[in-house]
């Protein structure tokens, strides 16, 4: 079994190249989660000027992130950020902290098994749920999902090292077919409309009347803006960036650059894979209005049959296998004497019978943008502790060095951040998706803040 160091630094010889990380990323946020992600869009109502400026400067600021915060830390450290918090934090707090994130990575990878279980409902011809449905609908759904979601969970238990071989070897061929994708709907969508397409301001035309219309969004959907658009991009991820989750996939990383390999995944995933999947939609809505459901195997047939099938499959398998790493290492930092591949195989069960109700992925935009926020305050306190500590006079790894399971300054940073989030969605009318950059600032001069009176409290 694969030696995946939870509780040490990672060794030289242990270490990846930047091949590793360009398939792994392009093969993650390549996925089959865009085909579910760029139809939400259109039934937001966004305008084309909004989802193309947003999405350029929101990925952008995306793989800054990756870059200059979360790899820098990642390949001096070499730890887990489980391991990490735990010598921040101190036992306790980190055992509450990895159930939420293991917790939020099972539902997060139970959409993208859901995903991919849309493609496999084509083939079998099972009903499928709809655009506004909370819970399974058939048999035939069931056990899709469960089938697709132990295979998932195999591949994930064998280690980063599996899970970027599978990646390495998916992405390249799934790149191709989400272009294939946008192109096959824009042509269908001028045959449909009759447009004349000779240069590329027809092209923007096209876009601006008849894909992305700005209009009202669809009923149950949030009205999206440059902004919506723009911290969705640049947050969508937050967990794995500024929320320091790649820590423990980026501790392999030779160098603190090889961060900019997030960008495949960015700019093939989260701008060409969302607008091609954004294309599908459009047209779907198009032919008929009545037609609402966000099912990606059927956008993907309809597109480009069978090949587009099987794409949806793998592009949701590549998603979800880091997911559910991820998750499995957060639970088996609970556990440390269990079994990582066993703990990751009952992560996987988990994360398939989440899959099962496809109110997760159907209010994917939602629920992601809620995720970032649960899990950024600690984020911040990794990145304080990391590189401020000393600079404002604190003790860097206190729970550690003091031997206490709980450090109340990262505590206190998490719940009162939150909790002002939330009260900023509640009574001040934030929208989610907006909370959590000041939020991220909130946490970080709470545990400035937090840990300075504390420690020289019980100093004295």
């Amino acid at each position: 079994m694969a030696e995946e160091f939870e509780r040490q630094p990672v060794p030289e010889r242990a270490l990846l190249g930047f091949k590793s990380f360009v398939g792994m990323y392009a093969g993650e946020h390549t996925a089959g989660t865009e085909l579910m992600i760029g139809p939400l869009f259109v039934a937001a109502g966004v305008s084309a000027f909004d989802v193309v400026t947003g999405l350029l400067v929101g990925n952008l600021l995306a793989v800054l992130s990756w870059v200059f915060l979360t790899a820098p830390i990642a390949t001096r450290a070499r730890l887990t950020l489980y391991y990490q918090l735990e010598k921040i934090c101190g036992r306790k707090l980190v055992v509450l902290y990895n159930l939420a994130n293991g917790v939020m990575f099972c539902f997060l990878a139970g959409s993208m098994v859901t995903v991919s279980a849309t493609a496999v409902g084509v083939w079998f011809n099972f009903p499928m749920p709809g655009l506004n449905d909370l819970l399974p609908n058939s048999a035939g759904w069931v056990i899709a999902v469960l089938v697709v979601g132990v295979l998932i969970a195999v591949v994930a238990a064998y280690g980063y090292k599996m899970v970027a071989h599978i990646a390495n070897i998916a992405a390249p061929w799934m790149t191709p077919v989400f272009l294939a994708f946008g192109l096959v709907a824009l042509k269908q969508f001028i045959d449909v409309t009759g447009t004349q397409v000779q240069s590329a301001g027809d092209l923007w035309r096209l876009a601006e009347t008849h894909l992305w219309k700005g209009g009202d969004p669809l009923p149950g959907q949030v009205k999206f803006t440059f902004w919506h658009v723009m911290f969705f991009a640049w947050f969508c991820n937050m967990a794995m960036h500024i929320g320091m989750s790649d820590l423990t996939v980026l501790r392999y990383a030779k160098r603190s650059w090889y961060g900019v390999a997030s960008a495949t995944g960015m700019y093939l995933g989260h701008f060409l894979a969302w607008l091609s999947a954004s294309l599908l939609y459009a047209l779907q809505l198009h032919q008929d209005p009545a037609n609402t459901a966000v099912l990606p195997g059927p956008l993907a047939y309809r597109a480009c049959g069978f090949a587009g099938l099987i794409c949806v499959i793998i592009a949701g398998w590549t998603t979800a296998n880091p997911t559910i790493y991820r998750a499995g290492m957060a639970f088996q930092a609970i556990m440390p004497n269990r079994s990582r591949y066993a703990v990751t195989l009952v992560t996987g069960l988990i994360a398939a019978l989440a899959g099962m109700f496809p109110a997760i992925a159907m209010k994917l935009l939602g629920f992601v943008a809620l995720y970032g926020m649960l899990l950024m305050p600690m984020g911040a306190v990794v990145f304080v502790d990391f590189w401020l500590s000393r600079k404002f006079g604190f003790q860097q790894h206190y729970a550690e060095k003091r031997g206490i399971s709980i450090n109340w300054a990262a505590g206190l940073t998490w719940f009162l951040t939150l909790g002002i989030c939330w009260a900023l969605v509640q009574f001040a009318g934030v929208q989610i998706f907006f909370v959590s950059l000041p939020g991220w600032f909130i946490a970080a001069i709470l545990y400035v803040a937090l840990s300075k009176a504390l420690q020289q409290q019980e100093a004295s």
